[in-house]
């Protein structure tokens, strides 16, 4: 079973305080979950550590970035943290893969009906919790903000949703969150907005739509 746990161009570096500006959530859940959660009940499931250390501080990969978003989508359903580790568990022996909830054809046929967790596999709707019981209600999951490479692994992660300009993809500026088909950071447009620069001659000075520079801004504004 392969780990992202070291430092490697195309896995992408995502800090906790960054996974929080991204995800939008307060600090403090994204280091309980990497230290608690994935670094500790799920790394000692497979004797490995989903983090490593970048100077003085804990980072992550790309697909770890990616499962901490799926466990958002469970936790928006209803769904209990102790469901999420006991369905990563099953689908890990399954596919043999650290990141089952990175892969296209786990999170086609995930589903949920609030409470547990089921994977539709060969006609059937199984419980991931170990007891494989067979269930027929349940909740389906669209995960819309990824794009998957030609592995069915998830390569690339839009934020605030593909309508939007904004792209996290490992294999570009370390995976920094840019401007879709550029490479400018959005802190770089907000930084020229808050400082009293006007939308149109932000657009005209880094050759970018209204729409680009309206998607940075609310990127920022939101994190």
């Amino acid at each position: 079973m392969e780990f992202e746990n070291q430092l490697e161009i195309g896995n992408g570096i995502y800090t906790p305080s960054e996974i929080a500006k991204i995800l939008r959530v307060p600090y403090a859940k994204v280091f309980r979950w990497i230290t608690k959660y994935w670094d500790g009940e799920l790394g000692k499931e497979f004797a490995e550590r989903y983090s490593w250390k970048v100077e003085n501080s804990m980072a992550v990969s790309f697909h770890t970035l990616v499962e901490f978003h799926s466990l958002m989508q469970f936790a928006e359903a209803g769904v209990k943290t102790r469901q999420v580790l006991e369905a990563h568990k099953d689908l890990s022996g399954t596919y043999d893969t650290a990141f089952p909830f990175a892969m296209k054809e786990v999170l086609d046929n995930i589903k949920t009906d609030g409470f547990k967790i089921y994977l539709s596999k060969n006609k059937d709707v199984v419980t991931l919790d170990g007891t494989r019981q067979l269930n027929m209600d349940f909740i389906r999951f669209f995960f819309k903000k990824l794009d998957f490479d030609s592995g069915n692994i998830a390569s690339r992660f839009w934020p605030l949703g593909k309508e939007k300009s904004i792209l996290i993809d490992p294999k570009r500026k370390f995976g920094h969150p840019v401007i879709d088909d550029r490479n400018i950071y959005p802190e770089t447009i907000h930084g020229h907005y808050i400082a009293g620069d006007p939308i149109a001659y932000i657009s005209h000075v880094y050759n970018l739509s209204e729409k680009q520079i309206q998607d940075a801004l609310e990127f920022c504004e939101a994190a």
